[in-house]
């Protein structure tokens, strides 16, 4: 018995992990905060172009409490253009459509087929032109400058996650519109089942997730997206939900 405690002692106390600190704290929280997809746990970059100082201000802080790494900012589609140039695709674009230099509906075009996977609108515009021509062009997202905190943070939170967010008081607006327009081709082949698995799917939910809520497999869900993809001639989540939101399909 003596030998055995005297081999317990040299043997010390089972190491243990550094206790935690404030900065760990935080950390767990902006993680928890930040959105899953490009901002979950190493954070996103961003850029936001407004020509407002104040906008810009309050944007840049909104997207740092979410979770962003770095966020750039640009006046000017004159000056979003060289930022973008200089690094490239970033997780986020958050833009005005009303700039000094010209239209942002160009720009979001061109950052679009530059790489730029989440673009989302931030406007004053509550019109269905202004709306529906931010989707066309590739815009995730439309949220109004006069919207709440609340309203905007969820707006972003949705696009981060993959889904598409239109702000509720244009919804209306964007949904009258489509109705007016032809409908894609496609859509109107989707069965009710795709038709379910897009809306999940807008919402920013994995396969996984999709499956759990309709009682599929993941693998029955990657079917549905993969007949959904034949139908709407594009394999990008992003690109489908926008095609059966243009179309009214879902709202």
């Amino acid at each position: 018995m003596q030998g055995l405690r005297r081999r317990n002692r040299r043997a010390g106390p089972r190491p243990r992990g550094p206790p935690d600190t404030p900065e760990d704290d935080v950390t767990v929280h902006l993680e928890r905060a930040g959105a899953s997809g490009a901002g979950s746990g190493s954070g996103f970059t961003a850029m936001v172009v407004d020509d407002h100082p104040l906008v810009r201000e309050s944007m840049v802080a909104r997207l740092t409490t979410m979770g962003a790494r770095e966020v750039v900012e640009a006046a000017s589609i004159a000056e979003a253009r060289a930022r973008a140039r200089a690094s490239g695709p970033r997780d986020l674009c958050v833009l005005d459509i009303g700039l000094p230099d010209g239209s942002g509906l160009a720009l979001l075009g061109e950052l679009r087929s530059a790489g730029w996977p989440r673009l989302v609108v931030l406007s004053a515009a509550d019109d269905p032109y202004s709306v529906r021509s931010a989707f066309i062009a590739g815009a995730q997202g439309y949220l109004l400058k006069s919207a709440s905190p609340l309203v905007v943070a969820d707006g972003m939170r949705r696009v981060l996650d993959g889904g598409v967010y239109a702000d509720p008081m244009v919804a209306s607006l964007l949904a009258t519109g489509l109705r007016e327009s032809q409908t894609p081709d496609g859509t109107s082949e989707l069965s009710n089942r795709e038709i379910d698995v897009l809306r999940l799917v807008a919402d920013g939910r994995s396969n996984k997730e999709v499956g759990e809520i309709l009682g599929l497999s993941a693998l029955t869900v990657k079917s549905h997206l993969a007949r959904i993809s034949r139908k709407l001639g594009t394999g990008d989540r992003a690109e489908m939900v926008a095609l059966v939101m243009r179309s009214g399909v879902i709202r």
